[in-house]
């Protein structure tokens, strides 16, 4: 069952933005303010012509999920990832060369928190912001399980518990890299990693946008995670531009069990497939599951969830919002004739609709607790 159109009750409750462009937002992450994924991300949505700040950790703080941690040291005790901040400097503040940009010494969830609590009342002339950008994480954040334990999607539910939209975006090209690296072209000749996650994710997040036509970029409760595949641009073009398919959390996602090394007297994480995990309750039982697109080759998933933890049986879930629809023509169904690549046609940084009638597959990449 596809979800029937957005109902003007529901719309009405909503607040409206000025307007299509140039919409006020904040973009955090769990890997930390200077990895080169953010802030092409953030380049990206500039080029969009969005205000954005970045609040994000001041390290790496994957695999805290939805934790509230904040710290209890009013200075750094140790340096910033890279180095871009000395021990010694505020717990929070900003990038040495961009106002915009600043870091917190706290979990994924707080870096929200603290954007909404702290910087946008004390040092923006803005009441709230638009939109939230979780990533692009370094690795995977595929299924359930890893909805709960990504610092990503904590970053993410935690901006949809206040009442903004937010979009997790997760990318399978695990190595983290500082954003002083990003080179504008690779050894093959094809844009960095990096800039192509950041360009691949602004264009989905300016598809919601544009479809809003001014209105609410995504209905109260409502969020999105998308998972890009490794792209291959550092080696060959195989995939470079991937196209977005519509999905859901569930099918084929794995949880973890305890695997015990008898040797080393050790246990570590293994993954495991099964049937709880993976039973469809709601929403669209036909779409396939994330982890099974990743899995098939160079494709990105994209899924639509709630934070309403009730199974939505009855009641409103009849009318629900169609957000979908507002994804397409970018993100499409598996079973289209021809799939476009994820920078369209209509993107800037597009050079020229890519048919991927022959699409390279992928080997399974371990999923990434982040």
């Amino acid at each position: 069952m596809r979800f029937s159109k957005i109902s003007t009750a529901v719309l009405a409750s909503l607040p409206v933005f000025a307007g299509v462009n140039g919409l006020n937002i904040l973009i955090s992450n769990d890997d930390g303010f200077g990895t080169a994924n953010i802030r092409e991300l953030y380049k990206a949505m500039k080029v969009l012509g969005h205000n954005c700040y970045i609040v994000a950790s001041v390290v790496n703080e994957s695999g805290m999920g939805g934790a509230e941690v904040y710290t209890k040291y009013k200075n750094l005790t140790s340096d910033s990832e890279f180095g871009i901040v000395k021990a010694g400097a505020p717990s929070v503040g900003t990038d040495p060369n961009d106002s915009h940009i600043w870091y917190y010494n706290g979990t994924p969830s707080t870096q929200i928190q603290v954007a909404l609590d702290y910087v946008l009342p004390r040092y923006t002339n803005l009441t709230t912001f638009d939109l939230v950008l979780s990533g692009v994480n370094y690795g995977l954040n595929l299924g359930p399980f890893l909805y709960t334990l990504a610092g990503t999607l904590g970053a993410t539910y935690t901006a949809i518990a206040r009442g903004i939209p937010a979009i997790a975006f997760s990318g399978g090209y695990s190595t983290q890299t500082p954003y002083f690296w990003v080179n504008s072209s690779t050894t093959a000749g094809l844009k960095d990693p990096a800039t192509l996650y950041g360009e691949l994710s602004a264009n989905l997040a300016q598809q919601l946008i544009d479809n809003a036509k001014g209105g609410p970029i995504l209905p109260l409760g409502y969020g999105i995670n998308v998972n890009i595949p490794k792209l291959t641009s550092f080696t060959n073009d195989s995939c470079v531009n991937p196209p977005f398919i519509q999905t859901r959390l569930t099918g084929g996602a794995v949880v973890d069990s305890a695997g015990y090394d008898e040797e080393t007297g050790l246990f570590s994480y293994v993954d495991l497939i099964v049937p709880g995990t993976n039973q469809c309750i709601n929403g669209d039982c036909s779409l396939p599951g994330e982890t099974d697109v990743l899995n098939a080759g160079c494709q990105s998933a994209v899924s639509v969830f709630t934070i309403d933890y009730d199974a939505p049986i009855g009641g409103s879930c009849k009318t629900a919002p169609d957000v979908r629809a507002a994804l397409m023509p970018l993100v499409q169904y598996s079973n289209s004739s021809t799939l476009v690549g994820g920078l369209n046609g209509t993107s800037p940084y597009a050079n020229g609709t890519l048919q991927l009638s022959s699409r390279a597959r992928l080997r399974r990449s371990p999923l990434d607790r982040s």
